[in-house]
């Protein structure tokens, strides 16, 4: 959710967010697949999501930032769907044999005909500009005195 802090600048905010693991690519890359909801008709700029796109990237940790640098992970990749698409899986699940009663949003999604529906209702897609810093080296875990 750091990614989406950009988006109150613009009296938008983030609904709901799912991810997954794109390997169709090489290098392969992650997408969040986010709903949007906005308190006026202001177009967010193409820019807010790219910067959306690095804050996530560079909150990751250091071995998702050194695969990126080293290029074994491609940009991170954000999704805007349409509103609704949520209640869409949500609908799915439940078709399949889901408790209401105990239905989660999925925050990491491999089940093709859920990927399907998120992939249709996408409106628009943003890859991260830039690299996240990373420095290699060993980091100290704690110092005894």
């Amino acid at each position: 959710k750091n990614g989406s802090n950009h988006l109150s600048n613009y009296n938008a905010s983030l609904t709901d967010y799912t991810s997954s693991a794109d390997t169709s690519t090489i290098p392969g890359h992650y997408i969040l697949y986010w709903e949007i909801s906005k308190n006026n008709q202001n177009p967010i700029p193409d820019s807010v999501f790219k910067e959306c796109c690095f804050t996530v990237e560079d909150s990751l940790n250091s071995v998702y930032r050194q695969g990126r640098i080293t290029e074994s992970i491609g940009p991170l990749e954000i999704k805007v769907v349409e509103n609704g698409t949520f209640d869409k899986v949500m609908d799915f699940a439940l078709s399949q044999g889901a408790s209401i009663n105990q239905y989660k949003t999925p925050r990491c999604v491999k089940y093709g005909p859920i990927l399907e529906l998120l992939n249709s209702k996408t409106v628009s897609s943003f890859f991260s500009p830039k690299c996240p810093q990373w420095v290699p080296g060993h980091k100290k875990w704690c110092t005894l005195d």
